[in-house]
């Protein structure tokens, strides 16, 4: 039996239960919906999470689609806690923040009577994660950065690294607790989160969807909470480990052009882009600090003095 919001769901039963946490300023009431998928034998509780940033769509949409595709209508074990779109808020607004400029994802564990984004986290924190045993939290990358498909789990953390492992994305790495973050006030009660990277914002990317699909059914078959049926379409991943990440910025503003695909291999010394004025009469060459692989891309041609180009990693 499984309680969420006040709300009573027996073994084997399934509901959608909507958290009211404010309205817009016409009074038009602003809901969370959380769909809850309660197999009939006993197994573990996972929640799969999307739209935390309000502007990170890809998320919604791989959450939408397996809704739509009933992955989880008649599990054989444990239960699936899915919530599509957490910021409804920023989903309207199409932001990663709230109105007030908050981000839902540096206001946890919340108030009650706080800020808009800190209720929303409150209710998070409150009525959906004392129910988990772990989750899979879907993002992209912002401001026109595409993130390559990437599984983050928390470092000398035994189970969130398995859940990357069997996740299978294209890459995986450790990546640290980010303060008042969904993730480190999980961490704080041992429940592993790993958050899937993969697109960017306000965009959909179908390689991105497609593989965060992927990789939630794997999760679920390895727990025996889906067929293994479901993974006989799907091809593996060699999935690459990478340390010692960093980010190519910007030395001086102008128009950016890369020379490299996102998720390629890079060398030493090799030349992935330029930065050139608007009349072709400066030209500065972004050379590869050492061997590796993008792992995300600035697509915005117009870039300033300090802007991240490149995000980069050692594979392991």
């Amino acid at each position: 039996m499984k309680t969420i919001y006040n709300t009573k769901i027996k073994p084997g039963e399934n509901k959608v239960i909507k958290i009211p946490i404010g309205s817009l300023p016409t009074g038009t009431p602003i809901k969370i919906p959380v769909y809850v998928f309660n197999g009939k034998e006993d197994g573990p509780t996972v929640l799969i999470q999307g739209g935390l940033h309000g502007d990170e769509i890809n998320g919604v949409e791989i959450c939408k689609r397996m809704l739509v595709n009933e992955y989880f209508t008649n599990l054989r074990k444990g239960c699936v806690i899915m919530v599509p779109l957490l910021n409804v808020y920023g989903f309207i607004h199409f932001s990663r923040e709230l109105p007030d400029g908050k981000d839902v994802n540096r206001s946890y564990p919340g108030s009650k009577s706080g800020s808009l984004a800190s209720r929303i986290a409150y209710h998070s924190t409150h009525d959906i994660l004392p129910n988990i045993d772990f989750g899979i939290d879907f993002h992209t990358g912002g401001a026109m950065r595409n993130n390559y498909p990437q599984i983050r789990y928390t470092e000398n953390n035994k189970k969130s690294i398995e859940l990357a492992t069997i996740f299978n994305a294209p890459f995986q790495f450790a990546s640290g607790l980010i303060k008042k973050s969904f993730r480190a006030t999980a961490n704080k009660v041992n429940i592993p989160i790993v958050v899937f990277e993969g697109g960017e914002s306000m965009r959909f990317d179908e390689f991105a969807i497609h593989e965060g699909i992927n990789g939630v059914l794997r999760v679920l078959a390895s727990q025996q909470m889906v067929n293994k049926d479901v993974l006989k379409n799907i091809p593996a991943n060699k999935t690459i480990t990478l340390t010692d990440r960093k980010w190519i910025r910007a030395r001086k503003s102008g128009v950016f052009t890369p020379y490299v695909e996102n998720g390629k291999p890079i060398e030493k010394g090799q030349v992935i882009g330029f930065i050139t004025d608007a009349y072709g009469n400066r030209n500065l060459a972004i050379k590869a600090p050492f061997d590796g692989y993008i792992t995300c891309l600035n697509n915005h041609p117009l870039v300033s003095q300090g802007d991240a180009l490149f995000h980069i990693g050692k594979k392991k």
